[in-house]
């Protein structure tokens, strides 16, 4: 067994302070466990933020008081050792959703008064018992649209708020056998290996059940939505978006981590491609744009059964001209 524990109670104890916080003692919260050159990577408009005070004055006291009664309801958290760097460094990671009443504006988003699921994933670094960086993407187009806008056109998959794992065994504040976190990065390496290429020969159905499972769940971000089964995943996401696209780089990640069943990975960015038109009803472009993107795992045997997924879509629509954000702003909630 890898003990973990002191830097899951470090990233625990930070999320039980901030959610007993006011929206004015977030930065009070966050100065007692970041570290001073703390350095923050969140989903557009945020992007990169330095140090406490102004993550809080940004991104958490907003939130909080746009969301008031705000609970976090997790539904995977491990920690495990980066392999990006030899496996030298420590991250936790949280999955799940911030819940609150949605009572006043968010980047101009019109509140509803009623409940909302913002859903977010969270990666933490702790180095010396302080949280050097930290990685939180979340999917605002999925609060926009429980929010009455529709910031894309009609998506292929199904639109929900997601459910956790299936065997809801993803919160794992005790340490789990090294062997199975073993099993799982090596699962995921497997994965990338074989669907990062593109040109594997086989059909995309089959290149796909080299690493799924056949009844896979894709659980993918808002304007793309959910989707199941290996033929089902290939015809609503993976054959369209590879179809949408040229000039794809190589994949580079910031930390690619695993523990027990669960692993997963985000990049700043991940990769980058251009469009050639179609994809999430978008014309073709001649610019490259960068993919943020945030992938979590669950392993059943050798294989991968389920991928929550975020993307910062609209940082990479922003690229190609279309400010997505800005759209919806100016449009009130129904």
């Amino acid at each position: 067994m890898t003990n973990f524990n002191e830097e899951k109670q470090i990233i625990t104890a930070l999320y039980q302070d901030l959610e007993k916080a006011a929206p004015d003692g977030t930065q009070t919260v966050l100065e007692r466990y970041y570290a001073a050159n703390h350095i923050w990577r969140g989903y557009h408009p945020f992007d990169e933020i330095r140090g406490a005070a102004l993550v809080a004055d940004r991104f958490w006291a907003p939130l909080k008081t746009a969301l008031p009664h705000m609970q976090r309801r997790q539904d995977v958290f491990m920690a495990g050792r980066n392999e990006m760097d030899g496996f030298a460094s420590v991250w936790g990671v949280s999955m799940g959703h911030l819940m609150g009443l949605f009572d006043a504006p968010w980047l101009g988003i019109a509140p509803t008064g009623k409940l909302v699921m913002l859903r977010y994933c969270e990666f933490n670094k702790v180095e010396n018992g302080q949280i050097t960086e930290t990685a939180m993407y979340f999917d605002l187009p999925h609060l926009m649209m429980q929010a009455g806008l529709q910031p894309f056109p009609p998506q292929t998959g199904a639109h929900m708020v997601q459910p956790g794992p299936a065997p809801h065994d993803g919160l794992m504040f005790t340490p789990q056998p090294e062997p199975e976190g073993e099993k799982t990065l090596a699962a995921i390496n497997n994965m990338i290996s074989d669907l990062g290429q593109w040109d594997s020969g086989l059909s995309l159905e089959d290149e796909l059940r080299q690493s799924w499972h056949e009844d896979m769940l894709w659980w993918g971000p808002a304007g793309i939505g959910a989707t199941y089964t290996i033929p089902r995943y290939a015809k609503q996401h993976s054959g369209p978006f590879r179809a949408g696209f040229t000039d794809r780089s190589k994949t580079y990640h910031i930390c690619r981590l695993a523990e027990g069943h669960y692993g997963g990975f985000f990049g700043w960015p991940n990769f980058t491609a251009t469009p050639t038109g179609g994809f999430m009803g978008m014309p073709a472009t001649s610019k490259p744009g960068e993919f943020r993107v945030i992938d979590i795992y669950r392993r059943d045997g050798d294989k991968l059964a389920e991928n929550w997924i975020f993307i910062d879509l609209l940082h990479f629509w922003k690229q190609q001209g279309v400010d997505i954000l800005a759209r919806m702003a100016e449009v009130p909630h129904t």
